[in-house]
């Protein structure tokens, strides 16, 4: 999923899913099924919050499509949270389940608030109340919620506490993300940030070059970004640059990874102890680098800065953060770009591994769960770069192409096309 210039993130997909079809030989009515959601659920949710006073707060749920199976995707709790995004991102997680072969479909959901203003009941009582609100629709063989933006092990803990209750049986296969002792699978947490280290490592054989010789901005400190500085550390690059939602620290020496993370605060939140030498985010992504992973949040690589850009390798770790204009501008200059659809894949990986588990009632080491979701992304990358090479087309085409065509495979064998 990326986005146009002037910031549509639903409409640059939509480009891109008929661009994709179109090449795979589908016909219009094919692109008019796929380009938008099946279902999209508007609900209000009333929170009485601590002071007494009841707040009501707008949610979201949108279903993409279901040909393959049920449908699967987080739910974001974020201020900026609108209709748009939630429509693009269910799209994008079809195309995403489509790229590492999973038997789903995409969903999202979101609910418009800002949890860093939230007490911890209060953010209790608004997970509770968006499930309540949506739970006609989901369930485990219809659409499985996640974690996603400013959402955790917890707030899925509490969905799941309030599902089970409304339909009066334990469900753990109803949500994924959640805590080890109520069925989360071992390997969740790191999912997106082991997916996306195995993605770099790809990219850098196909450039010839050795991990413990590259150097790496992670732009955002939060989940992925965080633990992905640390794996990438671990493995022997140089991480010269991070940053958070304040600015960016960059060092061409390599920044002392450790330290930032163990001042890091729950949001990812470190550079605010280093104002005399931070600098910008818009700085970070134009300094001397090997590897830029953009980690946080959508339309960060622009037309603007796009000729600026100084690594040889783009890895998108976080949704749409290259827009439609700069994919190409990065991709004619020869960068190799590993869009988000394939590179963020390790999430739902992980969590589809986690919905297994729930439904067989056997659950797996660490070292299993790695190496499943190591042999997918391989496979992944591979089908993506193949197809990228033998039909000339750039990183992202060529990842849409191969995540659409399985979900389109499905809907002309049921008859919908």
């Amino acid at each position: 999923m990326t986005a146009t210039d002037n910031g549509n993130v639903l409409t640059s997909t939509q480009t891109i899913i008929g661009q994709a079809l179109k090449r795979l030989g589908y016909t219009e009515e094919m692109y008019e099924l796929l380009k938008e959601p099946m279902r999209v659920l508007t609900v209000r949710i009333p929170v009485r919050m601590d002071d007494g006073v009841v707040k009501v707060f707008t949610g979201y749920r949108a279903q993409h499509n279901d040909a393959v199976g049920p449908t699967k995707g987080g739910v974001r709790f974020h201020p900026d949270v609108t209709e748009d995004e939630v429509k693009a991102l269910s799209i994008w997680m079809s195309l995403k389940c489509g790229i590492v072969d999973l038997p789903y479909g995409g969903g999202k959901g979101g609910v418009v608030c800002d949890p860093r203003q939230m007490s911890f009941r209060e953010l209790e009582r608004l997970s509770r109340g968006y499930v309540r609100a949506v739970s006609q629709i989901v369930g485990p063989t219809k659409d499985i919620p996640a974690p996603d933006v400013m959402t955790n092990s917890q707030i899925m803990a509490w969905m799941f506490d309030e599902y089970s209750r409304i339909r009066e049986f334990d469900a753990p296969g109803f949500i994924t993300g959640k805590p080890i002792v109520l069925g989360g699978s071992h390997g969740r947490e790191t999912a997106t940030a082991k997916g996306v280290t195995i993605m770099i490592r790809e990219a850098l054989k196909k450039r010839g070059i050795d991990v413990r010789d590259a150097r790496v901005i992670v732009q955002g400190f939060g989940n992925a970004g965080s633990y992905l500085s640390k794996f990438m550390h671990e493995a022997g690059a140089k991480v010269v640059g991070i940053s958070d939602v304040y600015g960016a620290l960059y060092d061409p020496e390599g920044l002392d990874i450790e330290y930032l993370l163990d001042k890091r605060d729950s949001f990812g939140t470190v550079t605010k102890l280093f104002e005399k030498t931070a600098i910008t985010n818009e700085q970070l992504l134009v300094q001397d680098c090997d590897i830029l992973v953009p980690a946080a949040i959508e339309n960060q690589i622009t037309a603007r800065n796009a000729h600026e850009i100084k690594a040889s390798i783009i890895v998108e770790a976080a949704n749409g953060p290259t827009t439609l204009e700069a994919t190409k501008i990065v991709s004619d200059r020869g960068i190799l770009l590993v869009p988000d659809v394939l590179a963020s894949a390790g999430g739902v990986i992980v969590s589809y591994f986690e919905w297994v588990q729930n439904n067989q009632g056997y659950y797996w080491t660490e070292e299993e769960v790695h190496e499943k979701l190591e042999a997918m992304m391989v496979k992944g990358f591979d089908n993506v770069y193949q197809t990228h090479a033998t039909r000339g087309v750039d990183m992202r085409l060529a990842a849409y192409m191969v995540g659409v065509r399985k979900m389109a495979e499905a809907a002309r064998y049921r008859g919908w096309v």
